[in-house]
């Protein structure tokens, strides 16, 4: 059941990540999942550095962690993705 919930979450914030980049991202789903999966990992480890990584109640600074190591992950994904894919656009 953990891997569910982290997918889902890697989904949830590679997806709001997203939205919030200015422009074009033109990574797929999949990987940015996996961006938004490795931005809750980092964030929740800043959280723990931090000291907020378990409060009562939602867990609002361990979220925020969680969303800024994933824009910043997607937005450098997205960049090494495109420069990988040698900056072609595809549409998938």
């Amino acid at each position: 059941m953990g891997w569910l919930w982290a997918i889902i979450v890697g989904f949830v914030l590679g997806l709001i990540a997203k939205a919030i980049i200015p422009g074009k991202q033109h990574s797929p789903l999949w990987l940015t999942t996996i961006f938004g999966m490795l931005g809750a990992i980092i964030g929740n480890a800043i959280a723990r550095a931090a000291g907020v990584d378990e409060t009562s109640g939602i867990d609002w600074w361990r979220h925020l962690f969680q969303l800024g190591a994933a824009i910043v992950i997607v937005a450098v994904g997205d960049r090494a993705y495109m420069s990988v894919r040698g900056g072609q656009r595809t549409d998938t």
